[in-house]
């Protein structure tokens, strides 16, 4: 079916300000920044919107505004917001797990290295003590004497 220039340019306007408001952030409930979502808001075709159809320019026009807005950090639909903010979030949040399982990973090794070597000086100890008492030049000291203090009256 035909449609007259006075219509064709009533749905380009339409799609226009669809276009506006949808890169405004104004999505509908359900919807999504994108041609499906125009289509349905400027009530036309969606098909009128790819190939050599009537709208096609006014397509690549939306997805140049809309990759513009999203090169500059700003991205109209909140769902889509949400879901860079949460993916960034997810990402720092690998990052800390990384660094705390290396740090985890750091202190078990430390635990076991000191571990080792409470090992090895407690067996020094015990051999020193082993050869001591097995030599008679190792003169053994007297035990403190305990001494009473006395109150003043």
């Amino acid at each position: 079916m035909r449609i007259s220039a006075a219509q064709r340019t009533e749905n380009e306007n339409r799609i226009r300000a669809a276009m506006d408001r949808l890169l405004r952030g104004e999505i509908p409930s359900g919807g999504k920044c994108d041609i499906k979502t125009l289509a349905i808001e400027a009530t036309v075709d969606r098909t009128a919107f790819y190939g050599t159809r009537p709208y096609a320019h006014l397509r690549e026009k939306f997805e140049r505004r809309l990759q513009a807005l999203q090169q500059v950090g700003e991205i109209p639909d909140p769902r889509e917001a949400q879901i860079a903010r949460l993916k960034a979030e997810n990402a720092k949040l690998k990052e800390r797990l990384a660094a705390s399982e290396q740090t985890v990973d750091e202190l078990t090794d430390f635990r076991t290295q000191v571990l080792a070597r409470l090992a090895a000086q407690h067996e020094e100890i015990v051999h020193l003590r082993e050869s001591a008492a097995g030599t008679s030049r190792v003169s053994h000291l007297p035990a403190p004497r305990t001494t009473v203090i006395g109150t003043c009256s």
